[in-house]
């Protein structure tokens, strides 16, 4: 009885945020891994909340450090030149990584045989190789590798899973339709650091299909119970060569399962900025517009309605504030969760496929 009463109490105090003692548990040691990918904004302009503390921030880039540390009133020695310097030195629990796709490996090479967590920006690898390193050491070491996606805190994307999933208001799934993307980096005014790698094929993987179609394979994944599809067929195209001249700008890839559909479009051609969810079954629709609308219609003879969500709670708000309770122990992640490990080699997996049937103009049928 007393281990049972010792872990009722223990979830009542994490659920509030609160020690055993009454006091907010310690801000989780962060460092912060490369400056080139703009998503490193929402870290280091984030309102402090209490769960993390960047104690190290590396980058190779000195004069990208150095803007970046005025922009944001930041001390010189928080800032480092090299990665093992700094995981040496400020000893974080976790790193969150802000670089080019192609160093998501080096960084879990670096932080697994210390025990160090890991958080890297999406999707996890571009390469299928990669992917599967990464699972070993972070298998091998036990630590936890998340990957963040911005539609991973929308509200409207989890009650659209709870109301197919979970209630079954709509039936079966028959098809999933994801709309990602805008209308470019170049045309949005991405940073210059990021425009390099990002429209650089060796240190991106790709373009639009990359960039995009990760958000695709990640929430069909996690719709289809974490399936692998039958086949994955893709169509890349480059409209804007004057700007894009080695990477796709326009992708569209199709997946097969034994009785539904995902298709996923990736564009830097958008007229306008997009992250929307559609999902159709046997009776109804849902459709996720955005972070906090759902469109739903149980079946032909109903009206659709809207709803307007509240933002989730912390900490499933917020990337930081959930790495924060995953390392503490707070928040347990299962396989079949949008940031956890399994999810997003099978994404990789997805990608890995789609970039392969666009250059060779064929559908690939994946290995069950």
């Amino acid at each position: 009885m007393r281990k049972l009463v010792f872990y009722v109490l223990s979830i009542g105090l994490a659920a509030t945020g609160l020690t055993a003692a009454g006091t907010p548990p310690r801000p989780v040691r962060l460092g912060i891994a490369g400056l080139k990918h703009d998503h490193v904004n929402g870290i280091l302009g984030r309102v402090g909340r209490g769960d993390v503390e960047i104690v190290g921030i590396c980058e190779s880039n000195a004069d990208l450090a150095s803007r970046v540390a005025q922009r944001f009133g930041l001390p010189a020695g928080l800032f480092y030149s090299d990665l093992k310097s700094m995981l040496d030195a400020a000893k974080p629990e976790a790193i969150a990584a802000f670089g080019p796709i192609s160093e998501h490996a080096r960084v879990v090479e670096a932080c697994a045989p210390r025990g160090i967590h890991v958080m890297v920006e999406k999707p996890l690898a571009f390469s299928l190789d990669q992917a599967l390193e990464m699972e070993r050491l972070a298998g091998r070491y036990h630590i936890h590798l998340l990957t963040n996606y911005e539609t991973t805190w929308y509200a409207s994307v989890h009650d659209a899973y709870r109301i197919v999933r979970e209630q079954n208001t709509i039936g079966d799934i028959r098809k999933i339709v994801v709309h990602d993307g805008h209308k470019g980096p170049k045309e949005i005014g991405v940073s210059p650091e990021f425009f390099a790698w990002l429209t650089d094929p060796v240190q991106n993987g790709g373009g639009a299909l990359i960039d995009f179609g990760c958000y695709g394979a990640n929430l069909i994944t996690w719709l289809m119970k974490g399936k692998a599809p039958l086949t994955v067929t893709a169509v890349t195209q480059r409209i804007k060569p004057e700007i894009y001249p080695k990477v796709d700008d326009e992708a569209t890839i199709v997946l097969t399962y034994p009785a539904a559909q995902g298709i996923i479009q990736a564009s830097w051609n958008w007229p306008i900025g997009r992250k929307d969810l559609e999902i159709y079954g046997q009776r109804g629709t849902v459709f996720a517009p955005d972070r906090g609308t759902l469109r739903i219609r149980p079946g032909e003879s109903e009206p659709e309605r809207t709803e307007t969500l509240e933002p989730r709670l912390s900490p499933e708000d917020d990337p930081f504030a959930y790495l924060a309770a995953v390392v503490r122990g707070e928040v347990i992640v299962a396989d079949s969760d949008l940031s956890s490990l399994a999810n997003n080699v099978m994404a990789v997996r997805i990608l890995d496929a789609a970039r392969r049937s666009a250059a060779t103009g064929r559908t690939v049928r994946f290995a069950q």
